[in-house]
């Protein structure tokens, strides 16, 4: 049966709600089906949330899971009984550069966003068997109906199988042996509050990993690497964690067993369906990968169905999502593989030199995970390349790109609020302040029915520093797409090039 949907998401988790949020924000009626009776309310699962998804998150009225989190600021790692190194983020923009919240309460917050959206209807007990298209739309069995809307987003999560071999796709790669015991424990442990601990082959995990991350209302999440065929037992587990907190008063809150997968879909979209977050790749959680690219999935397919659906940009823009997409989770895999490879070596040849970094020191070459960060997408046919901003390549651990094509818009606080929040109602043109505005105007109406502003950077903060900070020049101009990532810097920039730019970034040849 038809719906007045006009995309069905499957899959009620972060990620599928974050796409019907933003999917709202842009007018387009959406449906979202899970299989599962009601919301699970218990877990801590994915914890750590950076600043860019953060920024999503308070666009669509989510902006409470920046402010409950915790955010440490030093990360300590250990060998054995010795501190190997420390570290603290750089707050960069008005937002924290990442909070440590449970996945259940991001959940309850986003719930409540959603439920304030009269354009996203959410059915529970909805499971989703098998997904076929036409040239028309898409249909979704559940049970014995069949819903029907014009596009589909598939955020069902690692166990979507049936419905990645209903699309003809692989979900190739590898599974790791051994598992992890991770348990949410409520104790009072003074100085670990604002504190992230790393332990490799500490004397009460001989030969494993240790990570301890604080959470919210003196809760700590602790993940514990063991042998593939343990099977966790109460006095066990017991044990385990005093070893860690000592003789103090704890509460066992929740405990649950995983492995790592590493694994990607060959495609990203099949037509009329596209797929995101764990449903299209898997990748260990060190460096929390794992939601944080889950969410910019969400976000990158969201602008561009809604601008297909809205008549502002072809169907082709939506092959856009699987070029860019797919590249940002092929970087994931790489980081995340080097990092198990370092935490979990497999040949002779990998333990002997972990072993040799370890005892050595060698702090710059342990791998403990490179911490998430937005894909740059500097290879995508929507940017526009421009010789004298080349990308400066995947910056040093815990540093940002410096602006150039295709890398994500720095933040930065302005008057009454912040430069990415004036990024997210359509495409934004950035001008130095030798360009005359009113004519970027004129021409720019002419060449497409997307939203789009044009705004001089002098007039944006009063001051005129902002043009300094993001090192724009005054005859550049800057095309900023809605998922805030720099489209093109055009240098002595004129209305006719900054056009072809947006007809680019829309989706069309870069020639028109």
């Amino acid at each position: 049966m038809n719906t007045e949907a006009q995309v069905i998401v499957v899959g009620a988790g972060p990620v599928g709600l974050t796409a019907a949020s933003l999917l709202a924000r842009w007018g387009i009626q959406t449906l979202v089906l899970d299989r599962r009776p009601e919301r699970e309310g218990a877990g801590s699962r994915s914890i750590c949330q950076q600043r860019d998804v953060l920024d999503v998150w308070t666009a669509v009225g989510a902006g409470r899971i920046a402010e409950e989190g915790v955010t440490w600021t030093t990360a300590r790692t250990y060998y054995r009984d010795r501190e190997l190194s420390s570290w603290t983020f750089e707050r960069e923009g008005p937002l924290p550069p990442f909070v440590n919240l449970s996945q259940s309460r991001t959940e309850q917050i986003l719930d409540a966003a959603v439920a304030a959206q009269p354009l996203v209807e959410v059915r529970w007990g909805h499971e989703v068997t098998d997904v076929t298209q036409d040239a028309s739309g898409v249909s979704v069995r559940c049970g014995q109906r069949v819903l029907r809307a014009p596009y589909a987003l598939l955020c069902a999560g690692a166990r979507a199988q049936p419905l990645r071999q209903a699309l003809g796709l692989r979900f190739g790669g590898e599974t790791f042996d051994d598992q992890f015991l991770i348990c949410d424990v409520k104790a009072d442990l003074p100085g670990w509050e604002d504190e992230r601990r790393f332990y490799f082959d500490p004397s009460w995990n001989p030969g494993r990993q240790v990570l301890i991350h604080p959470c919210p209302g003196g809760t700590f999440r602790i993940d514990w690497q063991i042998a593939p065929d343990f099977i966790p037992a109460e006095a066990d587990i017991a044990r385990r964690i005093r070893q860690i907190i000592g003789d103090r008063p704890y509460e066992l809150l929740w405990h649950s067993t995983y492995r790592f997968h590493h694994r990607l879909a060959d495609r990203m979209r099949v037509g009329r369906v596209l797929l995101a977050g764990d449903c299209a790749h898997l990748v260990a959680p060190f460096g929390a990968r794992g939601l944080n690219s889950g969410v910019p999935d969400a976000e990158n397919a969201a602008w561009k169905l809604a601008f297909v659906l809205n008549g502002w940009a072809g169907p082709d823009l939506l092959e856009s999502y699987h070029v860019e997409r797919h590249a940002a989770a092929r970087e994931n895999l790489e980081v995340t593989g080097a990092t198990m490879r370092f935490l979990a070596p497999r040949s002779v040849e990998e333990r002997m030199w972990r072993r040799a970094v370890l005892e050595g020191g060698r702090v710059a070459e342990v791998d403990s995970g490179r911490f998430a960060e937005p894909f740059w997408y500097v290879d995508s046919p929507l940017t526009t390349p421009e010789p004298s901003r080349p990308f400066a390549g995947r910056p040093p651990k815990g540093a940002s790109c410096p602006p150039a094509p295709g890398v994500i818009l720095p933040d930065a606080a302005l008057p009454g609020g912040r430069l990415r929040e004036v990024c997210r109602d359509g495409f934004l043109v950035l001008l130095g302040d030798m360009c005359d505005s009113s004519l970027f105007v004129q021409v720019l109406g002419k060449v497409t029915t997307a939203p789009l502003a044009v705004r001089g950077l002098a007039e944006m903060d009063g001051t005129g520093s902002l043009a300094e900070r993001l090192g724009a020049g005054p005859d550049e101009a800057w095309l900023i797409r809605p998922d805030a990532h720099i489209a093109a810097i055009i240098p002595h920039a004129g209305p006719e090039s900054v056009a072809a730019a947006v007809s680019r970034a829309l989706g069309g040849s870069p020639d028109t």
